[in-house]
């Protein structure tokens, strides 16, 4: 078995990760930045090295002996005032992560991009073949994961892309959790009119694992799942909390003027909006992704939405993030 470095390990599609390599039986020494990640990573068995993308030294001493890199960590933000942040993590962080992997002689690069590298300009159905517009976009997350995986590609290390699409699942606690609790709340303001693709993190990350094992190196596979709207995603919950929620979608339009309302707002209060202009754009778009190329090589599985979705539910139960039945 191997010995891998995993960078955000602590985060949603990293954890699972984790358990999928630690699993098979490699050694994962996983990037954490806190006390409360050590526990977390050696409770699912991996051995956590304190540092962070922006320390040259901890990456170096956790990358010797290391046969492949695992790069999961990403700051996704959709608000503006973070850009710098956001920037120097997902471009400048993940440069000196390939540099530090080159230097320790590592064999393997397996970077996790995303459907925005591709960007919410592009229309029609995304295979692999389809020109990415991540940087042309003004969205910032969009033009730093395009950023990002520009570098690896362009690096010398072998390496392996993904680029999955709305992620869910269980462990999510900051991403479609969110809605879901709103809607749990039943304070869900509206339903945005686009459309996700929404892929199981399992598969995702069971995907990652066989791409390294099958040596796919130089391919880059996009990760997509079942299709629907928001709308209907919206109201699958709903039905499943027994919540009502709005009976269709707001306007692309008055989402996005509702978003620069609370976005001028958030300038004078210094607190990120529920609603950003980045967001709203991002939830208009109609996503349409081709996953034929994951399914053939790398047996990657579409769960379906419904399954998908009473998994993630469960867990949030378990978890007390919902109201009691």
């Amino acid at each position: 078995m191997s010995l891998v470095f995993l960078s955000g390990a602590s985060g949603f599609l990293g954890s699972h990760l984790l358990r999928e390599l630690a699993g098979a039986g490699h050694t994962v020494r996983a990037l954490s930045r806190s006390a409360a990640s050590d526990a977390g990573i050696a409770a699912l068995g991996g051995q956590p090295v304190r540092g962070s993308l922006e320390d040259s030294d901890a990456l170096q001493a956790g990358l010797a002996g290391c046969e492949a890199v695992f790069h999961a960590a990403a700051d996704t933000s959709m608000w503006r005032p973070h850009a710098a942040r956001q920037t120097a993590a997902n471009v400048e962080g993940t440069r000196r992560l390939l540099a530090a992997a080159a230097r320790a002689g590592v064999g393997a690069f397996l970077h996790t991009s995303s459907v925005s590298a591709y960007s919410h300009l592009v229309h029609g159905t995304m295979t692999e073949a389809t020109p990415q517009r991540g940087g042309d976009s003004w969205v910032n997350y969009e033009r730093t994961k395009y950023l990002a995986e520009r570098a690896v590609r362009e690096g010398t290390l072998p390496w392996i892309v993904f680029n999955p699409s709305h992620i869910l699942g269980p462990g999510d606690r900051h991403n479609w959790s969110r809605l879901i609790r709103l809607i749990d709340m039943q304070k869900l303001p509206g339903i945005p009119p686009g459309i996700g693709a929404f892929a199981d993190v399992r598969e995702i990350a069971r995907a990652q694992l066989r791409a390294w094992q099958r040596g796919r190196f130089g391919q880059c596979y996009l990760l997509g799942g079942e299709h629907a709207r928001f709308v209907d995603f919206v109201h699958r919950v709903g039905t499943a909390l027994d919540r009502r929620t709005p009976r269709g979608a707001t306007p692309a339009w008055a989402l996005m003027a509702y978003a620069r309302v609370l976005d001028a707002a958030s300038r004078l209060t210094g607190r990120e909006p529920d609603v950003t202009p980045e967001g709203a754009a991002l939830t208009s778009h109609r996503l349409q992704v081709d996953s034929s190329r994951a399914r053939s090589e790398l047996d990657y599985v579409e769960t379906p939405l419904d399954t998908l979705l009473a998994d993630t539910l469960a867990w949030m139960r378990d978890e007390g993030m919902l109201a009691p039945r």
